[in-house]
């Protein structure tokens, strides 16, 4: 079967269109990717304003004929922490909904956090023991402990790399008293989390998952993209600690040219280091194994798993969206990767 998974996250929003069958290796077909940044569209107010709702409804619409053009039989599309923050969600949602015909869920930050778990979980296998993952996006922090493929603890804080920056490192290159100031409160601010998450159990095995993680994995010496998926990338305590103090005295453009950092994500690898940082301080770990299955992949396993009394995950069949013929957009540049990785 070949689904498309729509990605409607607070930097991009991705398509990612696989080969799936339960019990099989979900097969990576292509990848397709549009920057539109919707946190920084959230007005005074907490709306998401008019001009960010036309460029997601455009984009979703034009990625929905991507899907059809690429023979997905259906399309599951979902929206993480911008539009779920966003006060004026509801009506974002019943926009794109009439406007493009796909029905998008909002997914909570608990639920992310699960999906993702599920992910790393059929990746490293029940050899793996007890997991605890931690996974960095633009809007939200989520870390999850446990045995079983559903973990015990699922928790989302609100410490996006995205979010931080904004709030936190306005500046280009952020002040070392502003990355002191945003150090010490992030240790505050995730310590509860780290006690919940401990008191479920210490770790056999630690990983991390999300583009800020491979970024940092990537900039401490770990192998490229393009070395494949199931190569091993590492994160150290110590490693992190070092780039922190070489990439926070650099501006955003400097930062783009290291090799790894989209300029997409310049602006913020810094405030998603430090979020690296004081989660592994405060779980007590000193080396993450970088994860290359996250959310999306997670979504897919569920859909799998789900298959055959037609429900998935939570918001049931109604977020399958059925896909016919169409063509795709010349705007609109979809990767095409190797399927052999």
């Amino acid at each position: 079967m070949r689904l498309g998974v729509l990605d409607v996250g607070s930097n991009t929003v991705h398509l990612l269109v696989v080969d799936a069958r339960r019990g099989g290796h979900p097969t990576p077909m292509s990848s397709t990717k549009a920057s539109l940044r919707l946190a920084e569209a959230i007005d005074g107010s907490g709306k998401l304003t008019r001009k960010g709702a036309d460029k997601l409804i455009g984009t979703v619409d034009e990625f929905a004929k991507i899907a059809a053009s690429s023979g997905c039989a259906e399309l599951m599309a979902f929206a993480t922490s911008a539009v779920r923050d966003a006060k004026n969600s509801e009506e974002v949602l019943a926009r794109v909904l009439a406007e493009t015909g796909v029905a998008l869920q909002v997914l909570s930050g608990p639920d992310e956090s699960r999906l993702t778990f599920l992910a790393v979980r059929r990746w490293y296998g029940w050899s793996a023991g007890r997991i605890i993952n931690i996974d960095i996006g633009g809007g939200s922090l989520e870390l999850s402990n446990g045995v079983d493929e559903a973990p015990e603890v699922a928790l989302s804080l609100p410490l996006g790399a995205g979010r931080l920056t904004r709030e936190w490192l306005p500046d280009d290159p952020p002040g070392r008293r502003r990355v002191q100031m945003l150090r010490d409160w992030l240790d505050t601010e995730v310590a509860d989390a780290a006690k919940a998450m401990l008191a479920a159990g210490s770790p056999d095995l630690a990983v991390a998952t999300s583009k800020t993680f491979r970024s940092l994995a990537r900039l401490t010496g770990a192998a490229p993209s393009g070395a494949g998926p199931r190569v091993k990338r590492t994160l150290t305590a110590t490693g992190l600690r070092q780039l922190i103090a070489f990439i926070s005295r650099m501006t955003a453009a400097d930062r783009a040219e290291l090799e790894g950092v989209s300029a997409d994500r310049a602006p913020q690898i810094v405030a998603g280091a430090l979020v690296a940082e004081a989660s592994m301080k405060a779980l007590a770990i000193e080396s993450v194994d970088i994860c290359p299955w996250a959310l999306r992949e997670g979504l897919i396993l569920r859909k799998l798993d789900s298959e055959a009394d037609g429900s998935i995950f939570v918001g049931g069949a109604d977020n399958r969206q059925k896909v016919g013929g169409a063509d795709t957009p010349a705007s609109v540049k979809t990767s095409v990767r190797d399927a052999r990785r």
